[in-house]
């Protein structure tokens, strides 16, 4: 069984983030400059701070690829960190003679005080470097592998915001997908919008944070990825785990999964259409696109919720590391929103699942051996007396 693995290494302040992609397929069309553009769209969002003028995001491909196509073996990519240059003595790798001032003063909702006890440290830095969501950019660039992977059987994903500070977007018919890339916090509809931008102003100038709502949609997903056999092989819980993941996530939703624990099974489930054109429909989509733990064929809808920022102009109070007397918590450089870059984040973690899930179900070691298997499967998903008549 084939699978899509990834991991990340750095700092926030360090020298940069390393990623390393294992399992992806040889010959798929993979540039640096595609991974470029996810990466400047998580950049993007009203409400980011003075980080983001600083870095220009770009993942430099040290293994993995040749003449433009992935090898089969295994991808790793630098993306340095600009603001380095101003932390080289604070984040030196080699011990220096300087006293560095240690950071003591806890942040409530930050994993300050549980990493300082976890991993027995006497200097919050050790824990905020590599808690920090800088790492999300990491992701995105190993997102974006397994996005260009998905893009060659016509699954694309999107996102938008739902909610920034309390300021819901109105129940809309269709969504223009133009319209969310222009917006300035990745919402859908321009009053709204307005409104998300002026909550993060009121929040800003009050030194405060605000959180939100976002939804990614993955469509052209095709029936039977993730399995009901097993635990931990079903997609829900797969895409709970990577999305809670993220930095601030706190809940997750497949599909109507709130909602529709308010209404009776008649109003949720959705009716099965008589099969045609080659595939079966659903005249709702409540479930998101997911049933006992595997794809349906409709498109994947996950709803995912984020706290506000822990780290705040006008601090909360605390108490300090050290010596446990009342302090402000600590303050360093922030953001006052990251929901529109959540978006993106949240994309990018859909796609490794959804590509994982895709190698389980069809992986071959090239492009051409996993197109086979695809279209293979895609021939007996009639009813199942034409998919006897195909096997024979």
């Amino acid at each position: 069984m084939s699978s899509l693995e990834f991991v990340t290494a750095g700092e926030s302040h360090g020298k940069g983030l390393v990623i390393m992609v294992k399992g992806m397929v040889a010959d798929l069309p993979l540039s640096e400059e595609y991974i470029a553009a996810q990466l400047a769209r998580r950049q993007l969002g009203y409400g980011r701070g003075g980080r983001m003028k600083i870095e220009k995001d770009f993942a430099e491909i040290i293994s993995g690829v040749r003449h433009g196509l992935t090898l089969g073996s295994p991808i790793s990519m630098l993306l340095r960190n600009r603001d380095w240059e101003n932390w080289t003595t604070k984040m030196a790798i080699e011990p220096v003679e300087e006293e560095i001032e240690r950071v003591t003063r806890l942040r409530p909702g930050h994993a300050d005080l549980a990493g300082a006890m976890k991993y027995d440290q006497s200097d919050i830095r050790n824990i905020l470097e590599r808690s920090s969501a800088r790492e999300t950019a990491a992701r995105v660039a190993a997102g974006a592998v397994a996005r260009r992977f998905l893009e060659e059987f016509g699954i694309i994903l999107r996102s938008h915001v739902l909610s920034i500070g309390g300021e819901w977007i109105p129940s809309l018919e269709s969504i223009d997908w133009d319209v969310v890339e222009a917006s300035q916090v990745r919402c859908a509809d321009p009053a709204t919008e307005q409104r998300m931008i002026d909550a993060i102003k009121a929040a800003k100038k009050e030194g405060d944070t605000v959180g939100g709502a976002v939804e990614v949609i993955a469509e052209g997903v095709p029936v039977g990825l993730g399995s009901h056999t097993h635990w931990d092989t079903k997609l829900e819980g797969r895409i709970g785990q990577a999305f809670l993941s993220i930095h601030a996530v706190k809940a997750v939703s497949v599909g109507d999964g709130v909602g529709a624990a308010d209404r009776r099974g008649s109003k949720v489930h959705d009716v099965v259409e008589p099969f045609a054109d080659g595939r079966w429909t659903r005249k709702t989509n409540n479930a998101g696109g997911i049933e006992g733990g595997m794809s349906t064929g409709e498109p994947i809808s996950v709803t995912f919720f984020l706290k506000p920022i822990s780290t705040m102009a006008h601090p909360l109070p605390s108490a300090d590391l050290l010596t446990g007397e009342l302090v402000e918590a600590h303050y360093e450089r922030s953001d006052v929103c990251v929901v529109p870059a959540a978006g993106v984040i949240g994309e990018a973690m859909l796609a490794i699942v959804l590509a994982n899930a895709f190698f389980e179900k069809f992986g071959g070691d090239s492009l051409a051996e996993t197109r086979r298997n695809y279209e293979g499967f895609l021939r007996t998903v009639g009813p199942k007396g034409r998919a006897g008549e195909a096997a024979l």
